[in-house]
């Protein structure tokens, strides 16, 4: 589970990392990546929507994206702020394969 201080709650702290992030696209999920300088541990955001599936559906996906975040944490370099979106194809996914998207984009972008 992701603790508070590494989760993004603001609609403006998303729009920004949306607008001026770093993209990186993968067949479930499209993730941007910006760096903001500060001395603080990395956030992560999640934008499920309802093209995902039902809420069951959309729920789930946002609860296996965290548990992947929370894993690769330690990876992502500080002051890093992330947003994911789950693309109608993470309903199906199961957790290894968007592990290793998150993972491979993570790699390319935020370490």
């Amino acid at each position: 589970m992701l603790a508070r201080p590494n989760r993004l709650t603001r609609g403006a702290d998303y729009k920004a990392v949306v607008r001026r992030g770093v993209k990186c696209a993968g067949p479930h999920t499209v993730m941007y990546v910006v760096s903001s300088g500060e001395d603080r541990a990395a956030r992560f955001g999640f934008i499920v929507s309802k093209r995902v599936g039902t809420a069951v559906t959309r729920n789930t996906v946002r609860r296996r994206l965290k548990a992947v975040c929370a894993q690769a944490l330690p990876q992502v370099r500080v002051g890093a702020d992330v947003v994911i979106r789950a693309l109608p194809s993470a309903a199906g996914a199961d957790f290894h394969a968007l592990q290793a998207e998150v993972d491979r984009c993570l790699a390319r972008r935020a370490a």
